[in-house]
This record gives structure tokens, sequence and C-alpha cells, in this order.
């Protein structure tokens, strides 16, 4: 695994100067790295949020959010690895696992316009320009992502998707989210637009710029996003990344990181680091199984 570097710090605010006396439980959450070949090598598709928000306002992200009760609906149109072997990858209980998969899915197509479903188990959705309404009404929840599928004769898409990574946001945060991160890549004949109201850009960019982006000021990353994109870099490609994700050498274990202050500063310290067992106020609450009514 990369090493987080040293100057990689959290924005102002984003810590209370009061760290609450019992931490916020942790609000399930699924994230997907959209990756694509490019011209000159792996693309990731990156959103800007827009600055303001409540959580990770103006940091670059990858499509997702949380995730909603209606996600663990079983009655959804399904192929590909079943939620069992899901459940054990992420290291949860099946019925979340579907909630899980079935949020990354809602989440890419929402914020992004990529669907990872298909008229069937072998095919997928190669232009979803005519799903804008479908698009729309999930975002208003008017619709769950089972009810759109079901309505539009389509079957969501699991083996689409690879499980990446699982963190969850420090105890000192007043918002906090066990996120598990996927992996997918764009299908044929789709687009990425990045049409949501919660990012003021979209870019697609491979993962080494992005790094150099940031470096340079040009972007604001939070651990996890930063943490993606160096493992990805490391791959180098598509295929390569695919496969890496579904390869016994990489195990998928929560990262709960700490906060430390020094200085002016905020850094994210990670299991290993000699300052995560003395970080001051590590209220650590590790989240297990659940499904809130959210």
């Amino acid at each position: 695994m990369p090493q987080l570097p040293e100057d990689l710090t959290l924005p102002e605010g984003l810590i209370p100067d009061e760290p609450p006396v019992r931490p916020a439980q942790p609000r399930d959450a699924a994230t997907v790295a959209l990756v694509r070949e490019g011209g000159a090598g792996m693309e990731v598709f990156l959103l800007r949020r827009v600055v303001g928000m409540a959580f990770a306002g103006g940091m670059s992200v990858f499509p997702g959010g949380g995730v909603d009760r209606r996600d663990a609906d079983t009655s959804v149109a399904w192929a590909g690895p079943e939620p069992a072997w899901w459940a054990r990858r992420f290291g949860c209980a099946p019925e979340l696992a579907t909630a899980l998969v079935c949020a990354a899915v809602r989440e890419t197509f929402e914020e992004a316009g990529v669907l990872l479903a298909g008229p069937d188990a072998t095919s997928v959705v190669a232009d979803t320009t005519g799903y804008a309404d479908a698009r729309q009404a999930l975002v208003s929840r008017d619709v769950s992502l089972a009810q759109f599928l079901a309505e539009a004769g389509l079957v969501l898409r699991s083996d689409l998707l690879r499980p990446w990574a699982n963190w969850v946001t420090p105890a000192e945060e007043i918002r906090r989210y066990d996120t598990r991160f996927f992996l997918a890549a764009l299908p044929a004949g789709q687009h990425a637009d990045g049409a949501t109201t919660e990012a003021v850009d979209a870019a697609w960019q491979r993962p080494v710029e992005a790094l150099e982006d940031w470096r340079a000021g040009r972007r604001a990353l939070l651990p996890p996003t930063w943490m993606t994109l160096a493992e990805l870099a490391e791959c180098g490609s598509v295929a390569v990344a695919l496969s890496t994700a579904l390869t016994g050498e990489r195990t998928i274990e929560k990262i709960v990181p700490r906060v430390v202050r020094r200085g002016d500063s905020l850094r994210v310290v990670l299991p290993g680091d000699p300052a995560y067992d003395t970080a001051a106020g590590h209220l650590d609450a590790r989240p297990g199984d659940r499904l809130e009514h959210r």
C-alpha cells in the first residue's frame, strides 16, 4: 500500500475544535472508481464537489453516496457474483452487501450517467440517454433502483464491479461514513457526464496526473481518494486494475484513520503509523453490520 504523504492535510473546519464525546455512527456508503483506457493510459473519472457542501465540499471524489434503505430490496434483477460473495469480500452481512452493490450502481448512474446494467446477464446498456427521466426519478427518490430496473427490463450486472477498499471516516468528524470502494470499467458506448447538482465539474484524468494536480494545489483530495488514485497509478492499465481487485493478494480490511494536529495542520494517520496509537481523541468505534433507516 502506498504511504500517505506528510503534507496531505485535512481542510479547516472538517474537524470540530472540540471532538465529540461520543463518535457519530458511520453511515453505510458506496463509491465507484470508474476507469477507462485513454490514449496515454488508464484514466479515472473525478467529480469536484460543490464548495460549501456539508461533507467533502470542494474535494475531488469518485461517484458515490450513502446507502438508501431501498437499496436492500432483494427483488432486484441481479446477474454476477451473488450478495454472499460480496459479503465475504467486504466482511459484512449479505443483506448489507446487496444494499452496497445496489448503491454503487445507483450512485454511478445518478452522478455520472453510467449504468452498470443490461437486458440480460451477458449484455450491458450501450446508450443511457433513453433513461434520463428514470435517472432524475432515482435522484429525487421517486423510484428505487429495483423498480427502475424492473420497469426498464434491465438486470443489475454485479460482475462489472470489483471490490477495492473499505474506509471509515475518523471518529473526530461529525459526519461519518463506512464507505466501500468499488472499481468498474466504463461500459463500451457509454459516456460519463457528471451531470449532478453535487459537482461543479467532472473530468477523466490519469491517476498520476490527478496526484500531480493535488501536489500543485489544483485538486483537493481526502486520504481515501488519494490512496485509491496512488494504487490505481501503480496498476497502470484497466486490465491490471480489474485483475488486481480479484487476486487473493488484495484483501479488504476496514481502515479507520485517526487525526493528529501538527501545528495548524490536521493530518490523517493510518494503522501502523507510530502516531496512530497516540493520536489525541481517538474515539475508536468500529462499526459492525447495519442497515438502518436513513
